[in-house]
């Protein structure tokens, strides 16, 4: 294939180097140098890109979906923080027909994660006397917080029948990967379910098998629907 990457930072550079060792091209790279003001996304550009992944930030991320789906090119997000746009990214996504992947996480393993946490949830939903909590930690550079891969986590919770109070909490320092954790808690014990990630290696590996995944494909997807 041929790939655009779109935000070329850490994520950026590993997703080029696990692209290009994997037999794909990288056509395009955009960056805060050269797509300050979007204006890095043209047909000329964009031309003979089978799929761009947006590792991006918050604010630039829903704009970039916008105008790259204009151009009918199909998109991996991996950029978080503005899923309260998501019901418009769907619309725009039926709209230009193309096919998009979305995740707050690309690792296989925080994917698996998701239902493990679900499950979890699901079986102690009817049991009143467990409470439940929900923490992050990242490096210092991360810009949202918390974390969008918790608040999938919690999201997911809820969708499993917990509906009580899940208390959340997050921290930002140094060079961490990722550490999320759910809990639950009574008088007569504690349940802890913990994901680390050692690096960003896992991510970088995910996006780009989705990148191969929904190339020619149309339709709004998550990743864990595409793993499982």
């Amino acid at each position: 294939m041929n790939i655009a990457i779109v935000g070329y930072g850490k994520m950026g550079r590993m997703i080029e180097r696990i692209a290009t060792d994997r037999g794909h091209q990288i056509a395009l790279k955009l960056d805060e140098f050269n797509n300050a003001h979007f204006e890095g996304i043209t047909p000329e550009n964009f031309k003979g890109v089978d799929v761009a992944i947006d590792f991006s930030i918050p604010s630039a991320a829903v704009q970039n979906i916008e105008r790259i789906a204009a151009l009918g090119v199909n998109l991996v997000v991996g950029t978080t923080g503005w899923l309260e746009q998501a019901a418009h990214v769907r619309g725009v996504v039926e709209k230009t027909t193309i096919g998009l992947i979305w995740s707050p996480n690309y690792s296989v393993g925080v994917n698996a994660f998701f239902r493990i946490v679900a499950e979890a949830a699901k079986l102690l939903s009817n049991s009143p006397e467990y409470e439940a909590w929900a923490w992050e930690i990242h490096h210092s550079a991360k810009k949202d917080a918390p974390s969008g891969t918790l608040l999938k986590l919690v999201d997911e919770m809820r969708k499993a029948g917990f509906n009580r109070p899940v208390d959340t909490g997050s921290n930002r320092a140094g060079t961490i990967a990722g550490t999320h954790e759910i809990g639950f808690d009574c008088a007569a014990d504690t349940i802890t379910l913990r994901h680390t990630a050692r690096s960003r290696e896992g991510f970088a590996l995910g996006a780009v098998k989705a990148a191969e995944w929904v190339q020619g494909k149309q339709g709004f997807h998550e990743f864990s629907d595409i793993l499982f």
